[in-house]
């Protein structure tokens, strides 16, 4: 997988990518409706699916971005399938895009479809998620440290047991994103490290399984775990939707959330926070799904012939229960 914590070191990759794009400008072969003159930016996206409230928040930001910025967006929605990510990315270069983007479904298999966009001269730009390809296949990613979103929902975990009075043993149950995505691979791999280092002899993950990023997932797995683990007292869940599918799962089994089942989620949507307002999840690491505005920077920079980092990070917050209500109103996802 793509190391982000080396991710803008790669400034070589960065330039020759950027001088493709400007070679295709000047040679007319970019596409057919070129960013110059009068002529609108034609963007291609493919998006991962629609299977939380952080990605569609991702993409009405997306679309938004788009049209204020004046692109002529062609939109395609894989449904969580990575062959339809391919066969939509494939038409992007059919019909001559200028520019393609997308938000990988998973990490791998990608280098076929990414040279076969390089040899159209069609720069690639990647979205929330890194994948598993040479660097040079791509221009940039513009998205967050899922790895540091890891480590920070395990340190704001131990606020929340601190604040909670717990004592003895933490037998944690993990609720693990899409298998094979970045946002799975390495929110769980942040998490274990700062378990591993400060805490290999009281924290236990006692169960870990996908819920697919899906409230109904959380709540199918959920229930699976309290019936061969009944003795959980944590969860830490990869998203907000798998949390809130959790704690119907949880309340069905007679516990109280946020209080039987201390809850640390990642994203940060509204209904996670509504959740934390009525103390059902004890505290939330935010993932920023607005990443329209940065994207489309970066594609006019890209049509420019302009140099681009070669990692586009979002700012981000960590959240506890008795700040939800303060942050509600204020939520614009």
């Amino acid at each position: 997988m793509l190391n982000r914590r080396n991710f803008l070191t790669a400034a070589v990759g960065v330039a020759a990518t950027a001088g493709l794009a400007a070679c295709a400008k000047e040679d007319g072969n970019s596409g057919g409706s070129s960013s110059g003159g009068d002529k609108k930016i034609t963007l291609g996206f493919s998006q991962v699916g629609s299977e939380s409230g952080w990605r569609s928040a991702n993409t009405d930001s997306v679309k938004s971005a788009a049209k204020e910025a004046g692109f002529k967006l062609q939109f395609s929605d894989a449904q969580q399938k990575q062959e339809n990510q391919i066969s939509a990315i494939r038409s992007f270069i059919a019909q001559k895009v200028d520019v393609i983007a997308f938000s990988p479904v998973v990490v791998t298999g990608w280098d076929a479809v990414l040279k076969e966009a390089q040899a159209a001269k069609i720069p690639v730009v990647l979205t929330d998620r890194s994948v598993e390809s040479d660097e040079s296949l791509f221009v940039t990613l513009v998205g967050s440290d899922f790895t540091d979103e890891g480590r920070r929902a395990a340190k704001i975990l131990e606020k929340v047991l601190e604040k909670a009075g717990h004592k003895g043993k933490v037998k944690i149950a993990q609720l693990e994103g899409t298998t094979g995505a970045a946002p799975a691979i390495e929110r769980a791999k942040g998490f274990k490290e700062v378990m591993d280092a400060e805490h290999k002899d009281d924290w236990e993950i006692v169960v870990s399984q996908t819920g697919d990023f899906t409230r109904a997932g959380g709540k199918q797995v959920m229930a699976a775990f309290l019936q061969s683990n009944p003795d959980i007292n944590v969860l830490y869940a990869h998203n907000d939707d798998m949390g809130l599918g959790a704690i119907q799962a949880i309340e069905a089994a007679g516990k109280k959330p946020g209080k039987d089942i201390l809850i640390v989620t990642v994203d940060g949507v509204k209904d996670g926070f509504i959740a934390m307002s009525e103390g059902k999840i004890n505290a939330i690491v935010e993932c920023n799904p607005l990443l329209g505005p940065q994207l489309m920077d970066v594609v006019k920079k890209v049509q420019a012939g302009e140099k681009v980092e070669r990692w586009i990070k979002t700012e981000e917050s960590d959240f506890m229960q008795d700040q939800a209500k303060d942050a509600l109103p204020t939520r614009k996802y």
